[in-house]
Parts: structure tokens; sequence; C-alpha cells
């Protein structure tokens, strides 16, 4: 049982390819059900790890792996289609390989990055996820209005605004420490 956790990341990230297919099919109410499936399992495989202390090495990569997969995707082909603002795209897919390309030359230059996800990106996946919900929501019933759809893009562009400096501040701090300690 203590590898469900990742069991479910792989779901996730299985997932992603009918999510795709979907979207690009304009086939918005499976696509929805498959996403929300997709969110949900977001939390739970947290959920499981953190209560049943089932973490692992591989989880804390698959997990923000299956995140950073989805989200990119999903923000990709529903920019591609028109269903989301080009500056919202490139500033969520910016903030991913931002912090991917940080923790690579972390662990490159300095080693292990030890620690936990930071707040406000907990908040900007939630966002994230909630926004894309509300995007493919809006494909299958026309609901929420496009100003509500505004509303979350911009709400969640600030989020990945703060999100990704936090990042930016906390790898430059680490850096520094860890520099310092080895002098």
């Amino acid at each position: 049982m203590r590898h469900l956790p990742n069991i479910i990341c792989l779901l996730r990230i299985a997932l992603i390819w009918p999510i795709i297919d979907g979207l690009m099919g304009q086939h918005f109410e499976r696509t929805l059900l498959l996403f929300v499936v997709a969110a949900v399992s977001d939390g739970l495989d947290g959920w499981l790890a953190k209560n049943f202390s089932w973490t692992s090495r591989l989880g804390k990569i698959l997990d923000p792996l299956a995140d950073k997969l989805l989200l990119v995707a999903v923000f990709l082909v529903l920019t591609w289609i028109g269903l989301t603002p080009r500056w919202l795209c490139v500033a969520a897919v910016a903030r991913d390989v931002m912090i991917s390309a940080g923790a690579v030359l972390f662990r490159v230059a300095w080693g292990p990055l030890r620690g936990r996800p930071i707040l406000s990106s907990k908040i900007n996946t939630l966002l994230q996820l909630l926004y894309v919900s509300l995007v493919i929501l809006h494909g299958a019933t026309g609901m929420p209005p496009q100003s509500v759809l505004d509303a979350f893009a911009v709400l969640t562009m600030l989020t990945i605004l703060i999100s990704g400096f936090a990042y930016l501040r906390d790898f430059t701090q680490r850096a520094l420490l860890t520099a310092a300690q080895g002098s």
C-alpha cells in the first residue's frame, strides 16, 4: 500500500493523453471528467503519502513531475485551440521551466535540493487546476461567463508571479548559503 501514491501519480500522467485528445476533439464533457479525476488525484496522492507516511524519493519526483506535465500540456492545448490567453500560458509554462531548471541547476552545482513545496506554489497549482477546470466547463456548457474566466486568469497570473519569484528567491538563498558553508 505504501506505493499507492506513486501509482496514483503514474495514473495522473497516463490521463494526460486522453485529456489532450479530448480537448483537441472538443469533447469537453468527457475531458472535464478526466481532468477533474486528475486534479483530485493530485490532492489524494499527497494526502495518502503524508497521512500514512507513504512518502518516497520516487514520489518526491513523480508528484511535481505529474503536476507540471499535466498543467503544461493542458495550458498549451487550451491556448492552441483559443480557450486561454497566450500571456497566461506563457507565464505558466515559463514558471514551470524556471523551477525545473533551477532545481536541476541546484542539484548539479550544490547537491540535493531538500525541502517541501512552498505555500504559494501549492496555491498556484490549486488555482491553475481550478482555472483549467472552469475553462473546460465553459467549453462544455458556456458557464461560467467569460468575465469569471477573465478574473480567474488574472488571479492565476498573480499566483504564478508570486510563486515564481518565491522559488527564485528560495533557490538563490539556498545556493548562497550552501556556497558560504562550503567556503
